[in-house]
This record gives C-alpha cells, sequence and structure tokens, in this order.
C-alpha cells in the first residue's frame, strides 16, 4: 500500500510553522533596528509588542483595530484560493464607507430615531452593496473584456479616493465644521452596539467572527466552494468537470468586495462617527498581508489581523512612549512579509530537491 501522506507531513508541518518562522524573524530584524535608533531593544519590543494586551481597554482596542482587517483579509482569501487576484479591498472599504455614511447622514439630517440593534442590519447592508458594486465593476471588465483584475482593481482605488473626496469637499460637507473636509457628526441613532460600557469595541467584531465561521464552512465544507477553489486555478479542469470559471470570478469578487463594505461601515459608523478622507488606514492593502499571513485560511485570518493589529497598535504606543518613527508599523508589516516569502520558497525548494533526489534514486535503481 502506497502512503502518499508520509512524504507531504513534514512539508505541511513546515508550512504552518513558516508563519512563526517569519514572525521569530521579524522580532529579531526589529531587535537590530531599535539598536540602529539608539534605543532600549527589550524595552522598545515590549512596547511594541507586549503594551497592546495589557488591560481590558488595550484588549477592546486590539479587537477594534482588527475587525476590518478580518473582513477585508476574508474575501482575499477568498479570492486568492480561486486564483482572482483582488488588489483593490481598499477601494472597495471606501464605497461600503461612503454607503454607510450616507446611510448614516441621512438618518441624522431626517431626524430618525431608531435603536441601534435596528440600525445595525441597516448598516451591513449598505457597506455590502457598496463594496459590491465596485468589486463588481472589476468583476465585469474580467467577465466581459478580460480585463486584468490586478490593475483594474487597484486603478478603482483610486477612484474610490476621488469620490470620497469629492462628497466631504463637497455635496457632504458639513456648513459648520470650520470648511474642515468631514460630514456633520452623526447621531446617536446611527451609533454600533457596545460589547462593553465604556469602550469603543461594538459588536462588528463579533460580526467578523462569524464571517469567518461562514466562510470556512463554505469554502470547505460545500460543494460550491469546491467548485470555486478549482474553477480558478484549473479553468480546463472546471470545464471538464461542468464547473463554470465565470461563477468563480463572479462569486469571490463580489463576496470580497462585500466583506469589505462591511469593514468600511463599521469603521465609519463605529470609532468615526463620520465620514471624513481619511476614514481608512489602509485596511484594505493591510490585509494583503493578513490574508497570506493567515494561510489564506479563515482561522489564520483572524488570528494574522490580531498580529497584524499589534504591529499598528504598538507602531502608535513606540511613537509617543519611545520616540520612535510612526513608519515603523509599516516597516515591521514589510519585514514579515518577506520573511514569510522567504520561509516559503526556502521550504518549497527544500520539497522539490528531495523530490528529484527520490527521482533519481528510483531511477539508479
Amino acid at each position: 500500500m502506497i502512503r502518499l501522506e508520509s512524504r507531504s507531513a513534514p512539508s505541511l508541518a513546515m508550512s504552518v510553522l513558516s508563519p512563526v518562522i517569519a514572525l521569530g524573524i521579524t522580532v529579531a530584524a526589529g531587535a537590530i533596528l531599535f539598536s540602529a535608533l539608539g534605543k532600549d531593544p527589550g524595552r522598545a519590543l515590549s512596547v511594541f509588542l507586549i503594551e497592546p494586551f495589557n488591560g481590558v481597554r488595550a484588549l477592546t482596542e486590539l479587537g477594534l483595530k482588527a475587525t476590518p482587517l478580518i473582513l477585508c483579509s476574508l474575501g482575499l482569501a477568498m479570492c486568492y484560493r480561486s486564483n482572482v487576484w483582488n488588489i483593490g479591498a481598499e477601494g472597495q472599504f471606501l464605497l461600503g464607507a461612503i454607503g454607510a455614511g450616507g446611510l448614516a447622514l441621512w438618518i441624522t439630517n431626517a431626524n430618525v430615531t431608531l435603536s441601534p440593534w435596528a440600525f445595525f442590519p441597516m448598516l451591513v447592508l449598505a457597506g455590502a452593496v457598496g463594496g459590491a458594486g465596485w468589486a463588481g465593476i472589476v468583476a465585469w471588465l474580467r467577465d466581459r473584456f478580460n480585463a486584468n483584475e490586478i490593475l483594474v482593481s487597484l486603478m478603482l482605488v483610486y477612484v474610490a479616493n476621488l469620490l470620497l473626496s469629492w462628497l466631504v469637499f463637497g455635496p457632504w460637507k458639513d456648513p459648520h465644521g470650520f470648511n474642515f473636509p468631514q460630514t456633520v457628526t452623526f447621531s446617536a441613532s446611527t451609533e454600533l452596539p457596545r460589547m462593553v460600557r465604556g469602550m469603543r469595541l461594538h459588536w462588528g467584531f463579533v460580526a467578523a467572527l462569524v464571517a469567518a465561521v461562514g466562510v470556512w464552512l463554505f469554502m470547505f465544507w460545500t460543494y460550491r466552494g469546491l467548485q470555486l477553489q478549482i474553477g480558478g486555478p484549473a479553468p480546463a479542469a472546471a470545464r471538464y468537470a461542468g464547473f463554470s470559471s465565470r461563477a468563480a470570478v463572479w462569486t469571490t469578487l463580489l463576496a470580497s468586495g462585500g466583506l469589505a463594505g462591511v469593514a468600511g461601515a463599521f469603521e465609519v459608523a463605529g470609532p468615526m462617527g463620520q465620514l471624513t478622507p481619511h476614514v481608512s488606514s489602509g485596511y484594505g492593502f493591510t490585509a494583503i498581508i493578513v490574508a497570506f499571513v493567515g494561510r489564506l485560511h479563515p482561522l489564520g485570518c483572524v488570528l494574522g489581523s490580531l498580529l497584524l493589529s499589534t504591529f499598528l497598535i504598538g507602531g502608535e504606543l513606540a511613537q509617543s512612549r519611545v520616540g520612535l518613527p510612526s513608519a515603523l508599523a509599516g516597516v515591521f508589516q514589510g519585514i514579515l512579509l518577506l520573511s514569510l516569502l522567504a520561509c516559503d520558497t526556502l521550504i518549497h525548494y527544500r520539497a522539490r530537491w528531495k523530490a528529484a533526489h527520490a527521482a533519481r534514486a528510483g531511477g539508479a535503481a
């Protein structure tokens, strides 16, 4: 009897350990960087990696920062598993924020009184429609004209930014806002229900975890999810099996855009409370790193989002308490991604070398 799992198990184990090894390399590189900047590495690493977990308030802020990353990375993981390269989650995030912001602005101006739980599903729907509609443009151009979804989705990010700027500098601008590009502050009816009294963490975090479970069930436990994972990487095999590669493009892009749009809706109605040109801190682009750190798996996306959120919050704390540059979080993200790619490359090279060596040994025998 041939046992295939005995040959693949070490490679699988190493691929799971790859993010851990990459994280260790990142921490070591960070310590060297702190020393080069004239800072105590132990003190700087403690502020950067430990302080974001210090206390209930810190943990709630970590969950708040992780919520949009979880939602965006889940959609991107679906796309990448289906060989659909959506790079425009940032633009879909912004369109979801615009849709949710428009809804909240209408409720505020109309003096409509709603409970937070009544507004919550309306907000999710507005964000999902905005994000999915923006991703639908990418899907239509890919399906109709075979346009490259990488370029189209990326260019649409700039269009979304310009659209947002036009709205907050123009028709949605607060007339009493001292000429700042922002809308009026949304009314209490548009606030998201909080998980902990006195904290900013809202129930959108739980919704993001539920979405992770839903994506996991869909991708790994449904026939439709199997079609997507086959139809994207192997369109010829999918056609032979009766699957539609077009369905993979439309389904993954619409789902990814919808999830990113919900993330934008949570951000504009949650911690911000109004629409500004800076509604996003680059969540859509950071989610690309999260998706690959999480091995394109929903559980990995949750863990990767918490890790990258730690970097973001730790960078802010290191700037204020240790006097380190504000770009530190971005540096750590880049080192982590490069280390992960290097580890994956070495692991795959080792697997190919072992397979080639075994083939030569078998041929010699």
